[in-house]
């Protein structure tokens, strides 16, 4: 009966598992390029990953459909710290946690009452995107290119090599030696673009920012 109410709840909220995978998908995503690079890569590009040990940053998410038309709206906040640490909160529209720890994955619904946890290489493993929060091979799952200016940014472009993920490619834009914009386009034809403000690199971060414990009371999905 507990994992029937469980699987109800579920059905019920208007979050679909994949908008689960994908957020869990640009939370690595941001940690993923602060962990390594090819040496073949764009200098500003070299310089922000190789000078970033830490980062926090505010950020705001918008998705498109396939026509350009707006269907998603969420802000919040991250932390990040080499190697393989992350804290990714949204609080609007609806608070959700992603953490983190190095060895697993924490994924917390407050509004559903309930907590996801994965082991962080299988989390990671889900979506090439998300490999490169676990690994240092950046060019072994990924074509980079310099696309030039556009809006006054400099971009660079990161194709997946492979076709069975849900990111068709990733552009990165820069400001100066500054993280600005991120813009994802999947495989169903939708485009996120996350905008970065109030970014720090380098801060003095607390080890707990990093740590979770279920709440009491909430449902836990996974092994602990």
């Amino acid at each position: 009966m507990h994992k029937q109410l469980i699987r109800i709840k579920m059905a019920l909220h208007p979050r679909s598992l994949r908008e689960r995978v994908k957020r869990l998908s640009f939370a690595t995503l941001i940690l993923g390029f602060c962990v390594a690079l090819p040496a073949q890569a764009e200098n500003r590009l070299q310089a922000f990953i190789g000078q970033t040990k830490a980062m926090t940053a505010q950020f705001s998410q918008t998705v498109y459909d396939r026509n350009g038309r707006k269907t998603q709206e969420a802000s919040g906040s991250f932390q990040l710290q080499r190697p393989a640490k992350f804290r990714w909160t949204y609080q609007k529209p609806y608070e959700q946690l992603i953490v983190g720890d190095g060895k697993k994955v924490w994924i917390y619904d407050a509004d559903l009452a309930q907590v996801t946890v994965r082991p962080f290489d299988r989390a990671v493993g889900e979506s090439p995107a998300a490999l490169l929060a676990g690994n240092n091979e950046i060019e072994k799952f990924f074509q980079l290119k310099d696309t030039g200016n556009r809006d006054g940014l400099d971009w660079i472009e990161a194709t997946p090599r492979s076709q069975e993920g849900s990111f068709e490619r990733v552009r990165i834009g820069f400001k100066g030696d500054d993280l600005q914009v991120m813009e994802l386009k999947d495989r169903f034809g939708q485009t996120t673009l996350l905008r970065f403000s109030k970014l720090q690199r380098n801060p003095a971060l607390a080890a707990e920012l990093f740590r979770f414990t279920p709440p009491k009371g909430v449902d836990v999905i996974g092994d602990q």
